[in-house]
């Protein structure tokens, strides 16, 4: 009898062990954003921000539905190319991942999200602000930043009454965000009335480098502000030839020039307090002890500074895991009810959404540059 007890578990024992391993489950988080280009530094900070969700997830030995979670990061390059965009989404509906947090650009952003909907795989974006991302009417898409409606408001305000300006040029990048953050703030900027007038609309691209031509014309009609839809990329050598130009006008943008790298790319351009520019998120009150560690963790784990967006990629990879928990499963038709009512707080703040999947209660920061150095405003938050 004990030999045939031996031998039974002798038997069994690959089974058991196999029993043992499957009781795990692999969960599959990407991410998409732009980590090559002259963007990368904007994609690679999502990129980062959600791999140290990643790590933490895994230290917590998280069980849901009685089986413990390992996570896995899939990090993808879509170059901030809307085609390039798509094919990433598709690779990543393909590897079969749980969510996605993206992608980083609105033009990227909305071509993914429709790959994604049909899938019924979530898609959080960190960064992406247009209005047709949510208008679209999908049940996948939410993002965990403010939209561009809210932030024209509120850069449009502060342009006419902090900065006081009466005379303001619009320039564009021509990218599904820049033009229209860009067209947000005209409209607000117009619906405001008073003495405030847009002496003129300019437009180049993403990749120019050279802007004399629409500077020279600007700088006839002699603005005290300049708005700019666009990205740090393009903004850094824009202020330079303002310089060299003579413009002294104020510079306001939104938060795809808002980074720690713009100081870098103006160089001795940035005068102090010329720029105004909003991130798409606020932190303050309660957040700001949690997201200044962060900022420490991250510093340590990369030698680098967080640029904008990593704060939130780190909370769209948290959501993702609490609407898990709540709903007691990883498979994306189980959670995704749950993700649509979630509340969690985050580092950036209570994340909870709305119908279309935008962010209730969105805050935005404003902040300027002086000495180099990033310095915030004010939080308001919009309606």
């Amino acid at each position: 009898m004990p030999f045939r007890l031996a031998t039974l578990a002798f038997l069994l024992a690959p089974a058991l062990l196999a029993a043992g391993a499957s009781a795990q489950t692999v969960v599959k988080i990407g991410t998409a954003a732009p980590l090559s280009g002259p963007t990368a530094h904007q994609g690679k900070d999502v990129e980062n921000g959600a791999r140290m969700a990643i790590d933490d997830l895994n230290a917590q030995g998280i069980v849901i539905a009685g089986r413990k979670v390992t996570w896995v990061l899939m990090p993808e390059d879509d170059g901030g190319d809307p085609k390039a965009g798509t094919a990433v989404a598709q690779k990543l509906v393909d590897a079969k991942v749980a969510a996605v947090v993206g992608h980083h650009n609105s033009g990227t952003t909305v071509p993914a999200s429709k790959i994604y909907a049909r899938a019924g795989i979530p898609q959080i974006s960190p960064a992406a602000t247009t209005p047709v991302y949510t208008n679209q009417g999908f049940r996948t898409a939410f993002r965990v930043v403010a939209n561009d409606g809210l932030i024209g408001r509120t850069l449009a305000t502060y342009t006419l009454r902090t900065l006081k300006a009466r005379r303001i040029a619009i320039i564009d990048d021509r990218t599904a965000f820049g033009q229209g953050l860009a067209d947000e703030f005209a409209k607000s900027v117009r619906a405001a009335g008073g003495q405030a007038a847009i002496v003129s609309r300019q437009f180049t691209n993403d990749k120019a480098v050279d802007f004399n031509a629409i500077l020279t014309q600007i700088r006839a009609k002699k603005p005290d502000a300049i708005f700019f839809g666009g990205m740090d990329a393009v903004a850094g050598p824009m202020l330079k030839q303002m310089k060299t130009l003579g413009i002294g006008a104020k510079f306001v943008s939104g938060d795809g020039i808002c980074s720690e790298r713009l100081p870098v790319l103006a160089g001795d351009a940035l005068a102090d307090d010329q720029v105004v520019c909003v991130v798409a998120g606020g932190i303050d009150g309660p957040q700001e002890a949690s997201h200044a560690a962060f900022t420490e963790r991250y510093r340590e784990r990369f030698e680098l500074p967080v640029e904008t967006y990593a704060p939130y990629a780190y909370d769209a990879v948290m959501t993702f895991a609490a609407a898990m928990r709540q709903a007691q499963s990883t498979l994306p038709a189980q959670f995704l009810p749950a993700l649509a009512k979630v509340r969690h707080e985050g580092i950036t703040g209570t994340i909870a959404f709305d119908a279309k999947g935008d962010l209730r209660d969105a805050a935005m920061t404003l902040f300027t540059y002086r000495q180099g150095k990033k310095t915030k405003l004010q939080v308001v938050r919009g309606r």
